[in-house]
């Protein structure tokens, strides 16, 4: 079959690459969407993760499919079944699966390769994370689960709950789907964004204000005076949008560092204001089990589409020269790639 193999930094290629047999408890799907995802971007600019996937290796990990083929002994499932799947699952025994915490597991297992026409799901994914979606769940909206499950466990992990005051800082998807769930929960949302088509779905997503910081060096700046947040959502990943953060919060307000700066990067924060101004300052990361399964509820709710996420598509071949382009700036929110074209 053929699929995008990573093999270093900006270096992807479209191959004919083999079907692996399956192993004892593994199913194979066929991918009937695949969307491309800032992670992905990511890890093309640096050529690996470290802990996610390690060059030559198949690429991308949003997708959702048909499970084509099974071995003996895999039960509660069977061939024709439309899943979707996480890009990982927790191991269930260490200290941080003890404790609820599985974003965290010692030894995570991830999956890669959903730039293919098919992908083979490990035993431990299809136990804890391969999860059937309804009958009239459209496939691209079910491909929008493991990006959302990270915005649940955001939200699980902020305590967002009706009436709250929040500011969204970016609106990429991740900052989107935010504005999304935090409008289905009852909260009044404020946007600070970039881009003309994004900003306009934050609007469509409920928003109540949206404010463009394009070319605001400073971006309270673009805040009106009196504004007053109770929380602040960052998901850009920038230093100086971790330090804004923190000066647009209210007293006694909360603040999530969702983006993920770059290793080694470090922030400047005023401690008197921490400490003086009682606030609660955290980070989220990955999903858990049970965030995943939220988040396809959310989805099958009709809460996040992808009609408001998925706004250009590519074919398999066009892929390389798509993830090249998203380097110098990436103006679709989410692109979906046909894997059988």
């Amino acid at each position: 079959m053929r699929a995008a193999v990573l093999h270093g930094k900006k270096d992807v290629r479209v191959e004919e690459v083999s079907s692996p047999p399956l192993r004892s408890g593994e199913v194979r799907v066929r991918i009937e969407v695949a969307l491309t995802c800032g992670t992905d971007l990511k890890v093309y600019k640096r050529g690996y993760h470290a802990r996610m996937i390690v060059p030559p290796a198949t690429f991308g990990h949003e997708f959702a499919g048909v499970i084509s083929e099974l071995v003996p002994g895999v039960t509660g499932w069977r061939v024709g079944d439309r899943v979707v799947a996480a890009n990982s699952a927790p191991c269930g025994e260490c200290f941080y699966c003890s404790n609820r915490q599985e974003n965290l597991c010692d030894d995570l297992l991830f999956l890669n390769g959903a730039y293919a026409g098919s992908i083979v799901i490990p035993a431990r994914l299809v136990q804890k994370n391969l999860l059937r979606l309804k009958a009239g769940t459209d496939f691209r909206d079910a491909a929008l689960t493991e990006p959302l499950a990270c915005v649940a466990q955001g939200i699980e992990d902020t305590q967002l709950r009706a009436g709250q005051r929040v500011l969204v800082i970016g609106a990429g998807p991740i900052g989107l789907m935010f504005v999304a769930v935090a409008r289905h929960l009852g909260c009044l949302v404020t946007v600070l964004g970039r881009g003309t088509q994004r900003l306009a779905t934050a609007r469509r997503l409920g928003a109540e204000q949206v404010l463009d910081v394009s070319g605001h060096g400073d971006l309270a700046s673009g805040i009106p005076q009196g504004a007053i947040f109770d929380v602040v959502i960052e998901a850009v990943g920038k230093p100086e949008t971790w330090e804004a953060a923190v000066r647009l919060v209210r007293k006694g307000g909360t603040v999530n560092f969702f983006g993920g700066c770059p290793n080694g990067t470090t922030v400047s924060i005023d401690t008197a204001r921490i400490h003086y101004s009682n606030l609660k300052l955290l980070a989220s990361f990955h999903h858990t089990p049970r965030t995943i399964r939220q988040a396809l509820g959310f989805i099958e709710a009709g809460v996040v589409r992808a009609r408001d996420f998925v706004d250009r598509e590519c074919s398999l071949g066009e892929l390389p020269a798509l993830f090249q382009s998203m380097t110098s700036g990436n103006h679709a929110v989410k692109t979906m790639v046909h894997v059988h074209e």
